[in-house]
């Protein structure tokens, strides 16, 4: 069996992806997964890291940007096309997923063009343009958020939640643990996959009044690659000992030992947040289309387990007195870990391919797999 994955940019869009492939593979390890993408994503770097194939297309992004980019987002539409085509037909495709971005299209539809099984994954509370406008080429549509489902056919939807990696999971009788005797709380700031630099900031001026407060805390924070070398030198130069890295490949191991996390509220994030019960301080990213990181943001926080805080009021003196009021109330952090907890959905990904096997007319046991083209 071989599925196409059209997925990539940013990290919420290719991390329940990256969750769904390696669900397909436990099933059956024989499954031939093929990752879609463009060269200007984070794809290329994630995915060798994870161990997948990935072919560029051509796909330019079109929502959100002036006359000119989105003249040329749509020239570069009929040459996506052609290529997605030739992918399906060389690769002998049994099933291709769409999870938004602007590669999900041109595979979506000519995926509808021949014949292919074809589904696509909406992880935000408000739907991007891209799922919108495919969505009457898919066989099935499966949605994290209650909420988006007036945005589609609900004879099409499933709401399922959000795909995650297991290795969330692994331990997970240890992530509602407080930090070991003796140490000090365990702080996690990342700003999504590409950083952000208005949190990078906020937490860079508040950290001197948060270390006089805890000098014990132990922080990692992912800052993103265009801003790894400004927030180090601060670091190093208030001489505070903590990991700061561009990019964190191993999310599940420090998630999991977080007692608190600062972060942006993507889908992406919110799942694995509450897949691992954490209390966080979430702070949307305002220029998000449609404004979907509020609402996912606002999900999480009606439910206890997380403070919402817009960029708006974003200083490093509020920053640092929400986290050293959270940190400083045992009985609250608690709290929010149950209710953070209570939110998780962890069996998105069994559910997904479970349907997907229907739909392609898949028989499945535990010894075999029959029925796909090519199987």
């Amino acid at each position: 069996m071989t599925i196409v994955i059209a997925a990539g940019g940013t990290g919420g869009h290719l991390y329940p992806a990256v969750a769904l492939a390696r669900e397909f593979l436990r099933r059956d390890p024989s499954t031939r997964i093929l990752f879609v993408g463009t060269a200007r994503g984070i794809e290329s770097k994630v995915l060798a890291h994870e161990g997948f194939e990935l072919v560029l297309i051509t796909a330019k992004p079109v929502m959100g940007k002036g006359l000119l980019e989105v003249m040329r987002g749509m020239l570069s539409i009929p040459a996506g096309f052609w290529q997605s085509l030739r992918i399906l037909r060389r690769r002998h495709a049994d099933l291709v997923i769409g999870v938004g971005g602007y590669t999900s299209p041109t595979m979506l539809a000519a995926a509808a063009l021949k014949g292919v099984t074809r589904v696509i994954l909406e992880p935000n509370a408000y739907p991007g343009m891209a799922n919108k406008a495919v969505a009457p080429f898919a066989q099935r549509i499966f949605l994290a958020f209650e909420s988006a489902a007036t945005s589609f056919d609900r004879q099409k939807v499933r709401v399922v939640g959000t795909p995650i990696r297991q290795a969330f999971l692994a331990q997970s009788g240890q992530s509602d643990a407080s930090s070991p005797a003796g140490t000090g709380p365990r702080l996690l700031i990342f700003g999504g996959s590409q950083g952000a630099k208005a949190i990078n900031s906020a937490i860079l001026d508040g950290l001197p009044s948060l270390i006089e407060r805890f000098p014990g805390l132990a922080i990692t924070h992912q800052t993103g690659e265009s801003d790894h070398e400004r927030v180090s030198e601060v670091y190093r130069t208030l001489g505070v000992n903590a990991e700061v890295t561009p990019f964190l490949y191993d999310m599940p191991k420090v998630l999991r030992a977080a007692d608190l996390v600062v972060a942006r509220a993507g889908a992406m994030t919110i799942a694995e947040l509450t897949a691992c019960g954490k209390p966080a301080i979430l702070i949307p990213l305002p220029t998000a289309i449609y404004d979907h990181q509020m609402k996912n943001a606002r999900a999480m926080e009606a439910a206890g387990g997380a403070t919402v805080l817009q960029q708006a009021d974003l200083t490093g003196a509020r920053l640092s007195e929400l986290i050293g009021a959270i940190l400083q109330n045992p009985q609250q952090l608690q709290t929010m870990r149950t209710k953070s907890r209570e939110m998780r959905r962890i069996d998105a990904g069994e559910v997904i391919v479970r349907e997907c096997y229907a739909l392609m007319g898949v028989t499945h046991d535990n010894n075999r797999i029959v029925g796909a083209a090519g199987v």
